[in-house]
C-alpha cells in the first residue's frame, strides 16, 4: 500500500527539524523550505499552513508531531521511529535516457528553426551594417543553455556557426550590447509563446497553472538606516511570471518584471498570451491571484477559474464571484480535484533553476529581464526534444499568421 506523500514529507520533517511544544496540544513545526513556522494544535487537528488552510487535508506539520509523538526513548537512550515506504515513480527509462543524451544537439536545431523566424531591422544612416539580428538571439540563447558567461560560451556558439546554425559570430560584448536594449524584450516574449506552439498543435493542454518566483542578482541596494546607526544593503531581484501548461510543463507565456511587484495583476497578461495558442478550460491560481478582475480575465477567454479564497473573502459580489466562492465553500473535493494540478509549475521553476540557473547574470534591469526569458525559451525547447520522443510532438515554428515583432531600436548602434 503507497503511504501517503504528505506522511512521508512529514516524518523527514520531523527527523530534520527541531519540533518545538507550546502549550498543551499546540506544537511548532519550522517550514521545510524557509525560516518560519506554522502552529499544529493536536486537539482541533488543524495547521496553520497553507496547505491545510485551502485542502483542509492532514498535512506533513500534523504528520510530524504525530512521528515525534510516537518516538519512544528505550532504556539505552536509542529511539524508536516509525519506519515508511519511499515513494517511487515509473520511469521509461530507455526514452529519458535518449532524449538526456540527444538534448543538446536537438536544442541546437529547433533554435535555429525558431530564430529563421526574426526578422533583420531597418538600418538608419551611415555605419557598419548590424549583425544579424537572429545570429545574436540564437547566441545570447546557447550562452544560458550552456551555463557560462558569455567569453566562456563563445566556443559553443563557435561551434554552432560551423554546423551553419549561426551565420556570423557574434562577439560577446554585442550579444551583452543587444540584451541591454529594452527594444529586445517583446521580441523574446513572443519566442516564448512561439517555442510552445507545437504543443498546442497536438491539443493536449486543457488547464493552465499561473505563479511567479524570484531570480536572484549581484546588485546590491544600500541604504543608511538611522534607527540602527549603519549602511545597510539587500540584493535585488527580477520576478518570473509565467503560465504553463500542467501536462506537457511547457511555459506558455512570460512576463519578467522587478522583483518588488505583486503577482496578481499580470494574470491577465499570462491569461491572454495563452490564449493566443491554446485553447483554455481551466486556469489554476493560488489564493494570490483571487480578484475579480482576475476572474472576468479568464472567463473572457472561455475558461474556468480555480483559485482559492483567502479567510476573510466573503461570498457577496457579482455573480461570477459568488459562483466561484459557493464551488470552492461547498464543493471542496471537487474544486481540489482541479486545483491539485497547480503544483506542476512549481516544477517548472525548479527544473529552469536546475539546469538554467537560479540567478541573472546581468546588473542592468533590462538585461536582467531579456536573461529571465533566455532560460524559459531553452527550457520550452527541452521540453519540445522531451516532447518529441515521448509524444511524437513533430516541432515547427511559425504557422499561420504568427510573426515575430521587428524591434525598432532607440539606439541605432550596429
Amino acid at each position: 500500500m503507497a503511504i501517503d506523500p504528505r506522511q512521508q514529507r512529514g516524518l523527514l520533517l520531523a527527523q530534520a527539524k527541531r519540533i518545538k511544544k507550546l502549550t498543551h496540544g499546540k506544537w511548532i513545526v519550522p517550514s521545510a523550505t524557509s525560516n518560519g513556522g506554522y502552529v499544529v494544535d493536536t486537539d482541533e487537528s488543524t495547521c496553520s499552513c497553507p496547505d491545510h488552510e485551502t485542502r483542509a487535508v492532514k498535512c506533513k506539520h500534523i504528520w510530524a508531531i504525530e512521528y515525534v509523538r510516537k518516538q519512544v526513548t528505550t532504556p539505552d537512550g536509542s529511539q524508536v521511529v516509525t519506519e515508511t515506504m519511499r515513494v517511487t515513480y515509473a520511469q521509461d527509462w530507455p526514452k529519458y535516457n535518449r532524449y538526456q543524451v540527444e538534448e543538446k544537439d536537438r536544442v541546437r536545431v529547433l533554435l535555429r528553426a525558431l530564430c529563421q523566424g526574426i526578422k533583420n531591422p531597418v538600418q538608419r544612416g551611415r555605419g557598419r551594417p548590424r549583425m544579424p539580428l537572429a545570429d545574436v538571439i540564437y547566441a545570447a540563447t546557447m550562452k544560458t543553455f550552456v551555463g557560462m558567461s558569455g567569453r566562456r560560451a563563445s566556443t559553443d556558439v563557435n561551434d554552432c556557426m560551423g554546423m551553419g546554425f549561426v551565420d556570423k559570430m557574434p562577439s560577446y560584448n554585442t550579444i551583452f550590447d543587444y540584451l541591454e536594449r529594452p527594444e529586445v524584450t517583446p521580441l523574446l516574449s513572443t519566442l516564448v509563446k512561439e517555442s510552445a506552439a507545437p504543443i498546442a498543435d497536438i491539443d493536449l493542454e486543457r488547464a493552465y497553472g499561473i505563479d511567479a518566483t524570484g531570480f536572484s542578482t549581484q546588485v546590491y541596494r544600500r541604504w543608511f538606516d538611522a534607527k540602527y546607526g549603519k549602511e545597510m544593503k539587500e540584493s535585488t531581484w527580477v520576478k518570473l511570471h509565467i503560465a504553463i501548461g500542467v501536462r506537457s510543463k511547457i511555459v506558455t507565456a512570460a512576463v519578467v518584471t522587478d522583483g518588488s511587484l505583486h503577482d496578481s495583476p499580470f494574470l491577465p497578461q499570462l491569461v491572454e498570451g495563452t490564449a493566443e495558442r491554446f485553447p483554455m478550460k481551466e486556469v489554476l491560481a493560488d489564493k494570490g491571484y483571487i480578484g475579480i478582475k482576475n476572474l472576468e480575465a479568464i472567463a473572457k477567454v472561455g475558461a474556468e477559474a480555480y483559485i482559492p479564497f483567502k479567510s476573510n473573502n466573503q461570498g457577496d459580489g457579482p455573480e461570477l464571484w459568488r459562483k466561484m466562492w459557493h464551488l470552492y465553500s461547498f464543493h471542496r473535493e471537487e474544486f481540489l480535484a482541479h486545483y491539485h494540478q497547480r503544483s506542476n509549475v512549481e516544477g517548472v521553476f525548479s527544473a529552469i533553476k536546475r539546469k538554467f540557473g537560479a540567478a541573472v547574470r546581468a546588473k542592468d534591469l533590462d538585461a536582467q529581464i531579456n536573461e529571465a526569458l533566455l532560460k524559459v525559451i531553452c527550457h520550452n525547447l527541452s521540453v519540445l526534444v522531451r516532447a518529441s520522443h515521448e509524444l511524437g510532438v513533430d516541432a515547427k515554428f511559425w504557422r499561420g499568421t504568427a510573426v515575430a515583432p521587428i524591434p525598432e531600436f532607440v539606439n541605432d548602434r550596429p
